[in-house]
């Protein structure tokens, strides 16, 4: 049974269980808060959040504990880390995953290896969107924005989402602008057939580059989550890749195969990605086709998720029906338990 959480006090624990923000970078993080309380939100800011040596924003020990005491905390109801970096994984060992209490967790990148290990741990809901860097601007496209629809979705509704009209290609440093993203390209879904796609099932993804490490850990046994969980439905499975080539991913998802990961599942949907190498002309596309035919199940790519923004709110648990057609589609969510 999955538990959504919900937010009511509207009251927001910022820590760097990852990569901290630098001091030359204080003043975005200054105009994240801001903007934050104009939004109505309280902030709990820690230590984590200012702090950057060694690609982490402190040692795992620190990170955890901060963390910690953020998740045990009833009064926040949002966990919102500035952004994603390099070694949350090692945190994962010193959460104290029995004694979270309900409240949403926010972010992508490296942020989703905690928020794949805190579902598959714990059945609560978890959501893969912005970073709250990235909504520090006056404005945010219409796809973005939702994420405080999705976040007040209660148990038992659902929310619907638009794949955006355009996508960034560059990014833009003209800081503070009035919009973060560079907005420029028209955005195309895209199916490995060509032909329309609709999906159903539960919900499950990240970051190739991070969550693919919890596979054989206790952090990433999907198939003990459906049993512990009584999941009835298909997983669809939701993807974003920072930096692996096609080959590097064409491993991860083979072991992940391996591990059990795709043996209940309906659909998989690949976000777009900033590499555009192949390797020896082997490409990502060649990935998908070869993962459609080996699993047998519809793939939806360039989808609105991950590191080329804007990305829409995937919520970790949740139900979803997914349609695809004329390069353009729409998730459905319903927060079922």
């Amino acid at each position: 049974m999955i538990r959504y959480p919900e937010l009511n006090k509207r009251i927001a624990g910022i820590t760097a269980p990852s990569s901290g923000v630098n001091k030359e970078l204080h003043p975005m993080m200054h105009q994240a808060i801001e903007r934050m309380t104009k939004r109505g939100f309280k902030t709990t800011v820690g230590d984590t959040v200012w702090t950057q040596e060694k690609a982490k924003s402190a040692d795992k020990k620190t990170r955890a504990n901060e963390l910690n005491k953020m998740l045990q905390d009833d009064s926040i109801d949002l966990i919102f880390p500035p952004w994603g970096g390099e070694l949350l994984i090692e945190t994962l060992e010193h959460i104290e995953f029995d004694k979270i209490t309900p409240k949403w967790i926010l972010g992508y990148s490296d942020i989703s290896a905690l928020l794949l290990a805190v579902t598959l741990k714990t059945g609560m809901a978890t959501a893969h969107g912005t970073n709250i860097i990235d909504i520090r601007g006056p404005k945010s496209d219409a796809t973005t924005a939702r994420w405080l629809d999705v976040l007040n979705t209660k148990a038992n509704e659902s929310v619907k989402q638009q794949s955006s009209e355009l996508y960034q290609l560059e990014w833009k440093f003209d800081d503070p602008p009035e919009e973060i993203f560079n907005l420029t390209e028209p955005t195309k879904w895209k199916s490995v057939t060509g032909e329309p796609v609709e999906m159903n099932g539960r919900l499950l993804g990240g970051c190739t580059d991070v969550i693919h490490h919890l596979v054989g850990t206790p952090y990433g046994d999907v198939n003990g989550f459906i049993n512990k969980q009584n999941i009835k439905e298909n997983i669809i499975w939701y993807f974003e890749n920072c930096e692996d080539s096609p080959t590097d991913l064409k491993r991860t998802l083979t072991q992940m195969k391996y591990a059990g990961w795709f043996d209940q599942c309906s659909g998989i949907m690949f976000g777009r990605t900033a590499v555009t190498d192949d390797v020896e002309g082997y490409t990502f596309l060649d990935v998908y086709r070869e993962i459609q035919k080996d699993l047998g199940v519809p793939i939806i790519y360039d989808v609105d998720c991950g590191h080329v923004p804007p990305q829409m709110t995937f919520v970790n648990g949740a139900m979803a029906h997914i349609t695809y057609e004329n390069n353009s589609g729409t998730m459905t969510q319903n927060f079922l338990p």
